[in-house]
């Protein structure tokens, strides 16, 4: 069955790397990173209880195939994962202990083997036919699954069912219909779940969403402070189980777990919680009493998260001992955990489109300047792509959009149309202004940035599911604590150096802190040589900064009131299509 198992998934991601000529190529398993890659520093500490944990994969399941680091730190691909997984899982037999494998949402949106699917499919489809057959023993929804109505009524109907009924989403309802056709609204999956260990353990597991709000409609999200006076939650943690596990698509700092944490302890006082969350994509780790550990692990299968609880004494009212590590997802850290070698497309998803000139970073390089990703969106691809088969490519124009729908880093190297959907995923258009006098034009973009996102937009985004501040955030302060002895850090590798309130250290391999260069929220082009101050130009922007930038425009002159009336469609090119665009023309 397992060896199956690999052989489905192993043979499904050798078929996404299609060729487009003839030759014969091996398509089996991917050769050892060229590139030497660190192992963990340490054994893992096993206890009576072990948990590997994942979040926020969004259908990385391809690994990170680039060899600027910290790439090749996450290079394993998902048929990789599932043969370490088999593998800890025999491991904790032969050292008669349990081990439970739990997902906290987020599978949708973000790779090209889900946002690179055939018209008339559905997102993630065919991605997660891969992933329902890891042994996962709770699996809860995120808001990636709830923006598109279609793909959650597919988790529904053909995802949650084979998920064994540990498929949770404690606070998450869709409509369908029932078999005469009337409206019926119900769970996306259980509310929660009781089952016993292999070694005997009852577990009582719940699936939470934070307050979410930009679901689509037809879906409800319920306040987790409603959620937790419903009838059935009182009657879910009536029984005291050996272990409560909380499961779901939310930060397991600053957000809505104490609520449930207490709503559980002021019935159970002494029971070890587990509380396993994500969204913010960050390794974080903290404490809420002695007797429980929240664990989150990062983004798009760079981290596979850890944890062990020990009891104390044989009876479980003893003391308990928690251990967390944030292990990066390669072929190494898999075998030196596991001591055995692993075995390593139908979307197309190796197609050329170019060759990458140099690494091209969000974060880690300064914006503006030759190596900024958001310069080369900006001033290079999108003014290029928009231009083609466009009427209006010979009117001087300005072009502003926001940085937060940049996904990812492009590499040196090859650029295959999986980095066009990973770096840009999102299928934004292009709207402009006709006839917008240079000189006011040139005050939109400072404008916009001067006022940002203010505070309830700020909010409102991030309860809309945009973790973009919160990660960058993060990424800062690493940064910040490194400190200008970045440089003396001997020859350890960059990669996440993680500081979080749980004691000791977390990272199961040791890196140099990633450099951090801040960006604005809003970017624009160079305006157009030679045209003077007053002559009309078109102000080109993206549909999603729109109504904000109408409002900026509309205190910047008195001329006019601008409205949508006065808005149109640029160019048919969306932005997840506008570096393969540039790609194939100045990559060639």
């Amino acid at each position: 069955m397992v060896a199956q198992l690999l052989l489905t998934i192993l043979s499904a991601l050798a078929a996404v790397r299609g060729c487009d000529d003839n030759d014969a190529h091996n398509h089996g398993k991917r050769p050892t990173p060229l590139i030497p890659l660190t192992p963990p520093s340490r054994p893992l500490e096993w206890g009576d209880i072990n948990i590997i944990h994942t979040t926020d994969s969004h259908g990385w399941l391809l690994g990170h195939q680039k060899e600027s680091f910290p790439e090749p730190n996450y290079s394993a691909d998902f048929g990789e994962f599932a043969s370490f997984v088999q593998r800890m899982k025999d491991i904790a037999i032969e050292k008669d202990v349990d081990l439970l494998l739990v997902d906290s949402g987020d599978l949708h949106d973000g790779s090209g083997l889900t946002d690179g699917y055939p018209a008339g499919d559905v997102n993630g489809h065919d991605a997660n036919r891969f992933v329902r057959q890891i042994p996962y023993d709770v699996m809860t929804i995120g808001n990636h699954e709830l923006y598109n109505y279609n793909v959650t009524l597919d988790m529904y109907k053909n995802f949650v069912p084979n998920i064994k009924g540990h498929y949770l989403s404690s606070n998450v309802n869709i409509t369908t219909l029932d078999q005469e056709e009337n409206p019926l609204n119900v769970p996306v999956g259980k509310r929660f779940a009781k089952f016993t260990t292999r070694k005997g353990l009852d577990v009582t597991a719940l699936g939470v969403i934070f307050d979410f709000t930009g679901n689509a409609q037809n879906t409800t999200v319920q306040p987790v402070a409603d959620m937790i006076r419903e009838e059935w939650f009182a009657e879910a943690i009536e029984d005291e189980p050996d272990l409560f596990l909380l499961a779901g698509h939310m930060p397991v700092a600053k957000n809505k777990w104490p609520l449930v944490f207490d709503a559980i302890r002021a019935v159970h006082p002494l029971t070890p919680i587990v509380i396993l969350g994500g969204h913010d994509h960050i390794r974080d780790c903290v404490q809420l009493d002695e007797r429980s550990m929240s664990l989150a692990s990062g983004r798009y299968m760079e981290t596979v998260g850890w944890m062990s609880l020990k009891f104390d004494s044989c009876e479980l009212e003893g003391g308990v001992t928690f251990n967390r590590r944030y292990l990066d997802a390669n072929r190494v850290t898999y075998e030196y955990h596991t001591g055995r070698i692993t075995l390593a497309k139908k979307f197309n998803l190796d197609f050329f489109l170019g060759t990458s000139p140099r690494d091209y970073l969000k974060f880690m390089a300064p914006y503006p300047s030759e190596d900024s990703l958001l310069s080369l969106f900006i001033e290079k691809a999108s003014p290029f792509a928009t231009s083609l088969n466009n009427t209006r490519a010979s009117i001087p124009k300005l072009m502003i959009a926001n940085t937060g729908g940049q996904r990812f880093d492009i590499f040196k190297g090859p650029f295959t149309r999986n980095d066009q959907l990973t770096s840009m995923p999102f299928t934004n258009g292009w709207l402009f202004i006709p006839e917008v006098p240079l000189a006011i034009a040139e005050q939109v973009l400072p404008a916009l940035n001067h006022a940002g996102e203010p505070h309830g937009r700020r909010s409102e985004l991030y309860a809309q599911g945009n973790v973009e501040e919160r990660f960058s955030a993060w990424l800062e302060e690493m940064d910040r604590r490194a400190g200008p002895e970045r440089r003396e850090a001997g020859n350890m590798t960059l990669g996440y150096v993680t500081t979080d309130a749980c004691p000791g250290e977390g990272d199961d391999t040791l890196h140099a802190p990633l450099p951090f260069h801040a960006i604005p929220d809003f970017i624009g082009s160079r305006p157009p040589p030679g045209v003077a101050a007053d002559a009309p130009i078109d102000l080109v922007f993206l549909d999603f900064i729109a109504a904000q930038l109408l409002a900026i425009l509309n205190t910047l002159q008195q001329e006019k009131e601008y409205t949508m009336d006065d808005v149109a469609e640029y160019a048919s090119v969306k932005t997840n299509e506008v570096l393969g665009v540039y790609a194939r023309h100045a990559w060639r």
